[in-house]
């Protein structure tokens, strides 16, 4: 997307907090264009598949709970079982939809989302330990049904035939249609656009829907990196992220820092300005994939303990 491209560029050249090393990006695209790394394939184990009327709505449920499952200070992770496995973060949520959709809760149902109580939430999303943010979880899943009962005839997929089948025209429509996708910073008194879970969408949709249906768009390697906590701690530990000392400090502590602070929008942008470039090596050396397909793979570097030997930045935040 143009302008999450450009605002990232923009707030990288001025960043005096993060700095994108550019012998580690040319090292680590020297990885991927042996293929050394491969993209990941889409991950069926842990999301729902039914109908793709039904994979649309369980995704754009999935993306807009989709941010903040470390546990609070002093509290312990959240965590399920499922089939006799433990899940947490991401997949214990993926996993916890799953099996709310398959023990006959309504999760597809827009109406249902618009009236949902905190009580049957909080039984969608049982397990041990702390799950953050809960009223802001019921608050975006209500608006979301309201939405879609009055914008898009109560069905998720018309939000998705209404972009023409374009990836960047849907992650503008949910940006404009729900305030729980509005991830824009400010930074320097001007407008910075990460756009995460609404880019993450379109993205999840042509994965789970093999670019088919609903999931066939014509423009996916316009999609950027989707800026999280999880990308910034691998591109660190590869050494394509460098900290000033003091914000090095802050985040190996696991100090807050203020969503839509100073440091919080430099690593933000820095990591999405630097998939950029890793994209532009591997285009010169005959290996053309998209800034997604590139986020997966950083993404699922990050679920190795070798990649988390340092820890991922602390942000309170709605949007990751």
């Amino acid at each position: 997307m143009f302008e999450v491209r450009e605002t990232a560029r923009q707030v990288a050249g001025k960043s005096g907090l993060v700095r994108v090393n550019r012998e580690a990006v040319v090292t680590f695209a020297e990885k991927l264009s042996s293929r050394e790394v491969q993209i990941p394939p889409w991950d069926r184990e842990h999301h729902f598949r039914g109908s793709d009327e039904e994979t649309v709505a369980y995704l754009l449920v999935l993306d807009t709970l989709n941010f903040c499952f470390w546990p609070p200070p002093g509290k312990s992770r959240w965590e399920i079982e499922y089939r006799g496995k433990t899940f947490s973060g991401y997949y214990a949520l993926a996993v916890s939809l799953k099996k709310a959709l398959e023990a006959g809760f309504p999760l597809t149902d827009s109406r249902y989302l618009a009236t949902l109580s905190p009580d049957r939430l909080q039984q969608i999303l049982s397990g041990r330990g702390t799950l953050q943010l809960m009223d802001r979880r019921l608050e975006n899943l209500r608006e979301l049904g309201r939405m879609l009962v009055e914008n898009c005839q109560s069905r998720a997929y018309e939000l998705v035939v209404s972009a023409g089948r374009s990836a960047v025209a849907l992650a503008r429509l949910l940006d404009r249609m729900l305030s729980s996708f509005r991830d824009v910073a400010t930074y320097d008194g001007e407008k910075v656009f990460f756009y995460k879970r609404a880019q993450l969408f379109a993205a999840d949709l042509h994965g789970a829907l093999d670019g088919k249906s609903w999931g066939e768009f014509h423009d996916m390697e316009e999609l950027t990196a989707f800026a999280d906590y999880k990308l910034p701690q691998v591109l660190r530990q590869i050494g394509v992220l460098e900290y000033a000392e003091t914000l090095a400090d802050q985040v190996d502590r696991s100090v807050f820092l203020e969503a839509g602070g100073r440091e919080e929008v430099e690593i933000r942008a820095n990591t999405v300005w630097a998939v950029e470039l890793i994209r532009g090596e591997l285009r010169g050396k005959g290996r053309d994939i998209t800034a997604p397909e590139i986020d997966w793979i950083l993404w699922n570097l990050g679920q190795e303990d070798r990649f988390r030997k340092r820890p991922y930045h602390r942000t309170i935040s709605i949007f990751y």
